[in-house]
């Protein structure tokens, strides 16, 4: 498995789990903190049949 944020590999069973190391898990954490990501908006519903007709 290779670390999402530096892409070294990381040593199974190590308690960083998916990071390398504690600084690549708190870069992470502060691309949290500063909306680097994000989860996508979901389309808003399209209207049923019934309503269309109203």
């Amino acid at each position: 498995m290779r670390c999402p944020i530096c892409k070294k590999e990381v040593e199974p069973g190590s308690s960083y789990v998916p990071f390398c190391g504690d600084r690549c898990r708190l870069f992470d954490l502060a691309n949290w903190a500063t909306d680097k990501y994000g989860f996508p908006a979901s389309a808003e519903p399209e209207p049923k049949a019934e309503d269309e007709e109203r």
